[in-house]
């Protein structure tokens, strides 16, 4: 831990998604609070302004993860968008479908988890709550787990997110390990090869 606190810092674009991502987590909590009073028009309006930050922040952890695998992080980022499109639909009542936007929030969940275990700039520990998170909230698409694990699976999704958000927001990423990474993605697109793990740790950062 104490590593890390010497070493990482926050440079704007980890700065930004930590701040975006705390505004949607403010914005969801506001918005179905003021659901349950019978503000519906108040509540759509800030479930508007929660689903355009995450849209954002789906945008920022794609840039963000991008060294780590551009495919990946783009198959991540295009579940997010759908998921955001899905509930978009839903808020507006725009058209009537049975799609969970969890079908696309789990895998998105499960691929930002697993590209930060594949990362050298953010905690493992941050990676497994993804990851778990993302199997939790397609546990929900089952009806027979849903009930009896739901109260547990929602914990552990808002945990997973949650610290994620504090993380980038507090401590941000390793910036020297970003450019490393980011570096030996860019020299294994030139000569055609994928980056080892031994590269990304000795190819030097640029100032």
């Amino acid at each position: 831990m104490k590593q890390w606190i010497r070493e990482a810092s926050l440079p704007p674009r980890a700065r930004m998604t930590g701040a975006l991502y705390l505004l949607y987590f403010l914005t969801a909590i506001l918005a179905q609070f003021l659901v349950s009073r019978g503000l519906a028009v108040s509540g759509n309006v800030t479930n508007v302004i929660a689903t355009a930050s995450y849209l954002v922040v789906t945008l920022l952890l794609y840039c963000l993860f991008k060294p780590v695998s551009s495919s990946l992080s783009l198959l991540a980022a295009l579940f997010s968008l759908a998921g955001c499109v899905v509930m978009a639909i839903g808020l507006f009542h725009l058209a009537s479908s049975p799609i969970s936007p969890l079908l696309f929030f789990g895998p998105f969940c499960l691929l930002i988890g697993y590209l930060i275990l594949r990362s050298s700039f953010l905690p493992r520990v941050l990676g497994v709550l993804m990851a778990f998170a993302g199997l939790g909230w397609l546990a929900f698409l089952f009806p027979t787990v849903q009930h009896s694990l739901s109260l547990a699976i929602e914990i552990l999704g808002i945990v997973a997110e949650g610290l994620l958000m504090l993380w980038l927001l507090v401590m941000g990423v390793n910036v020297e390990r970003w450019k490393q990474q980011a570096s030996a993605a860019k020299a294994s697109i030139q000569t055609g090869e994928p980056p080892s793990i031994a590269d990304m740790a000795s190819t030097p950062a640029k100032p």
